[in-house]
């Protein structure tokens, strides 16, 4: 069976524990949303009213409940710290491929949980029956390259305009992990 989204499992790491997303999980995304040097390499403007962000992860649980992707809220085992979001979403069960995505706090920097985080979910999607992971960065977005090629992401490619943000097309590099 590939991934039985009904029973999104908690994952935990050395220093982590991942979560499925909750809607009491908006209040602590809401600083990581609002903060414009975490959102530089993003495709979603600044929120400024917890509202929107609520309305966010209201539709990402949908989404969830839906069986279209796979989201996770990261906090520390050490204290319970909200650190991050982690998602799988794009799951495609034919070809047995999935999206990856990872967004932390500018207070985690240099703490490797990205790196953590995303070698459980990698482990995770391999056992469920994932053949491949993709993940596409902003140009520029040099720390969440170098997490993608520390677990062996190879660069496929360059989407050249793929995303409007502030009237400009932007360029993303899409990455691949055959599992």
């Amino acid at each position: 069976m590939i991934l039985d989204l009904q029973r999104l499992p908690i994952l935990e790491t050395e220093r982590l524990r991942l979560n499925p997303l909750t809607l009491e999980d908006a209040e602590a995304i809401f600083p990581l949303l609002a903060d414009p040097e975490v959102l530089a390499y993003w495709e979603a403007p600044e929120p400024n009213d917890p509202d929107v962000v609520a309305g966010v992860v209201r539709n990402h649980v949908e989404d969830m409940a839906a069986g279209r992707a796979m989201r996770w809220a990261m906090r520390r085992l050490s204290d319970g710290a909200f650190v991050g979001c982690f998602d799988i979403t794009e799951i495609d069960r034919r070809h047995r491929r999935a999206q990856v995505g990872l967004m932390l706090g500018r207070q985690t920097s240099g703490e490797d949980y990205g790196l953590e985080a995303m070698r459980a979910v990698i482990a995770f999607a391999a056992a469920n029956g994932l053949r491949k992971l993709t993940a596409r960065t902003h140009l520029g977005a040099r720390r969440s390259e170098s997490v993608l090629e520390k677990l062996g992401f190879e660069e496929e490619g360059l989407l050249r305009g793929h995303i409007l943000e502030d009237g400009e097309r932007r360029d993303v590099r899409l990455f691949g992990l055959l599992l």
